[in-house]
């Protein structure tokens, strides 16, 4: 499988290129530059068929170039110790819980997978990769664990000052470990302004192999791709109609993903997302992206500690308007909305919803007559477990739901006592000794 920017057609690397440099040097993000016709593959799985089973088969479409199947295969099996959970709520409602991995986010399918791969890239073919990310806590967490026993794997994760959690002492580097925490002084934004810094200087980043762990990463993308089959699978013999899936927001990466999932020919007929100031409804009700009346050229570079999904979105749709507003359906919802959404969630299915997947519940509330009219379903997507939103939880429902041990264990304070840094260059210096 081939890759090339968004800002440069012309430019082709191979996937594992596009993995490792991360960023083109044309300041743009990569995107696939072809999709593999998956389509007697996807009819022929079912509720039968493991996750890591499609994630090794899917793995192995897109890599044959790269990987033997078996080794496509084993690094599936090496991401995915649990599989994401799909319900059906009721004849035409199903949900997907894409929280069922370490630390209760559906990040960790995505994250582990990107690990797996590189690990196996890097024993392989030789060489070395140093992970450079802001973190709120929850990717520190989820490193801590994935990160353990790899030989050709570090990472530096950079905190606001006092958001260090959920590390595990034997993980750190001065520890013998592959993880360096580090706290920042500065806003979110400066920090990440800085990490962008850092990966300005191309030789400095070729020469220390460094990357991210965030969707601006194709590999952690990819790994997101796996839940769009793997919740078809799960469905495709209990409904007969049209698919439809509803997601909250979030930066995106959801829905490219399962945008590039149609594109193998998953047979899914739209996605429905919440409207925001970055893509939201026009007054005629078509799906606008606000960037887009920026061109591709007059914008700065895309920071690495940003994703940048949207600038892929309008890649992947081109000038191609019509096609669009044909599969794309942001809805506009209010807050009391969203809350009554997630009471009616909890009512009638018992579910526990955070504002993300409450938010998408009320697109599928706004639009299920229209959509059960013509005999379709929705399959609503439910991004984090509800234990992490239980302060909303408590006020919208008058209940929480209780906290597994694993995510309990990701949130536990973690006292850092090193010096805080305030520079790229300070970062640089960390980044460029771990190896």
């Amino acid at each position: 499988m081939q890759f090339t920017s968004t800002r440069n057609s012309n430019l082709t690397v191979s996937f594992s290129q596009a993995v490792r440099d991360c960023i083109p040097d044309d300041g743009g993000v990569f995107v696939p530059s072809s999709i593999e016709d998956m389509r007697r593959w996807i009819y022929y799985i079912d509720e039968t068929t493991s996750f890591s089973s499609i994630a090794g088969s899917l793995t192995s479409a897109l890599m044959h170039e790269e990987f033997s199947p078996i080794i496509c295969e084993t690094i599936a099996t090496a991401a995915f110790p649990t599989a994401p959970v799909v319900r059906q709520l009721d004849g035409s409602l199903f949900m997907t819980e894409m929280y069922h991995g370490f630390t209760g986010c559906h990040r960790d399918y995505g994250v582990s997978y990107l690990v797996s791969y590189l690990e196996t890239t890097l024993q392989l073919k030789g060489g070395k990769a140093v992970f450079v990310d802001f973190t709120h806590g929850g990717l520190g967490a989820l490193m801590s664990k994935i990160l353990k026993g790899k030989k050709n794997i570090k990472a530096v994760l950079v905190y606001k000052k006092g958001t260090v959690r959920g590390l595990d002492p034997e993980s750190l580097a001065w520890n013998g470990g592959n993880i360096y925490p580090v706290e920042m002084e500065g806003s979110e934004a400066e920090i990440k302004a800085a990490i962008s810094e850092v990966f300005a200087d191309r030789e400095f980043v070729q020469a220390n192999g460094l990357t991210v762990a965030n969707t601006t990463n194709v590999c952690r993308l990819l790994g997101q791709i796996f839940f769009f089959p793997y919740s078809f699978a799960q469905v495709k013999n209990k409904f007969n109609g049209e698919f439809y899936y509803a997601m909250g927001a979030g930066n995106y990466g959801s829905l490219i993903a399962g945008l590039y999932s149609w594109r193998f020919a998953l047979p899914v007929n739209g996605f429905y997302v919440p409207s925001t100031a970055a893509l939201a409804r026009s007054a005629n009700g078509n799906p606008v992206v606000l960037d887009s009346l920026v061109d591709l050229k007059a914008r700065g570079e895309a920071n690495p500690a940003v994703p940048a999904n949207l600038e892929r979105l309008e890649s992947f749709f081109g000038k191609n308007e019509m096609m669009m507003r044909n599969f794309i359906f942001p809805c506009d919802v209010s807050d009391a909305q969203r809350d009554a959404a997630a009471k009616e969630l909890y009512m009638k299915y018992g579910v526990f919803a955070d504002k993300d997947t409450a938010s998408a519940y009320a697109v599928v509330k706004e639009n299920c007559s229209e959509v059960y009219d013509e005999d379709g379903a929705f399959i609503l997507t439910a991004y984090n477990h509800p234990s992490l939103s239980s302060d909303y939880c408590r006020h919208v429902i008058g209940e929480a739901p209780e906290m597994p041990e694993n995510i309990k264990a990701s949130l536990e304070p973690f006292e850092l006592s090193r010096p805080t840094i305030s520079s790229a260059a300070e970062l640089k210096k960390i980044a460029g000794g771990l190896f």
